[in-house]
């Protein structure tokens, strides 16, 4: 399965995050190409960084000419999500806020989302309501504090203060943890050690996903419909 996995922003440790989640559940034959824009923001929190991220992904894909079986967005906005499937009809394009509330919904029951910024909270509430979750949502809980620093190092910086977080979602009722927002791909593992309910990782969810469809594409001819 080749894979373009798309960090939408600028971020080279959050984009290098992104590419050593996506190969901890490759198979063998597995190809991914793990890459971001040029140009646009390190970390997307306001509308404007979507708009200016969302642009930057467009021109990222129509630059993108290597053969590839589908196309995972890493951002929880899922930015630019309509508009790459709009140029890329013929393959398979996920965000993986998509793929964690798959997930979600695979797993029944309700569900909360620990994130690392109080400034992240309207996106991903946002992705939930777009998703129809929001009767299941028991919560958004973050690392308290209003500097994220290098967006590529948080998961290192704030590992203890998430997995916090993530048991006191489970003693609330939760069924499932989404972690929340691009920077933290890759988490999931090791905060599962200590957490007796799943924690859904979006990256890897996407790709999960995605080799569903690509199979069930090949299967039928490439006939099947693009997600």
């Amino acid at each position: 399965m080749r894979l373009l996995i798309l960090n939408p922003n600028t971020s080279r440790g959050v984009t290098e995050r992104i590419g050593a989640a996506a190969e901890a559940v490759a198979l063998p034959g597995d190809a991914f190409t793990t890459i971001c824009p040029a140009d646009g923001p390190e970390l997307i929190v306001t509308e404007a960084d979507a708009e200016e991220a969302r642009r930057a992904v467009v021109d990222t894909v129509k630059g993108y000419t290597a053969p590839c079986d589908g196309i995972v967005l890493a951002s929880f906005g899922n930015t630019g999500a309509r508009d790459v499937r709009a140029l890329r009809g013929d393959i398979p394009v996920f965000g993986i806020a998509s793929a964690a509330f798959s997930a979600v919904r695979a797993l029944g029951g309700p569900f909360g989302i620990v994130t690392f910024g109080k400034e992240l909270v309207p996106g991903l509430q946002a992705q939930v309501d777009e998703s129809g979750l929001g009767q299941a949502l028991l919560g958004i809980t973050y690392v308290p504090g209003d500097d994220f620093g290098d967006p590529g190092t948080v998961q290192d910086r704030y590992r203890d203060d998430l997995a916090a977080l993530c048991r006191q979602m489970c003693a609330r009722g939760a069924a499932s943890i989404v972690l929340g927002g691009g920077p933290l791909a890759g988490l999931a593992t090791s905060l599962a050690r200590d957490c007796p309910v799943p924690v859904i990782d979006g990256t890897q969810a996407a790709i999960n996903l995605m080799r569903t469809l690509v199979s069930s594409r090949a299967d039928d001819g490439g006939r099947g419909r693009v997600g």
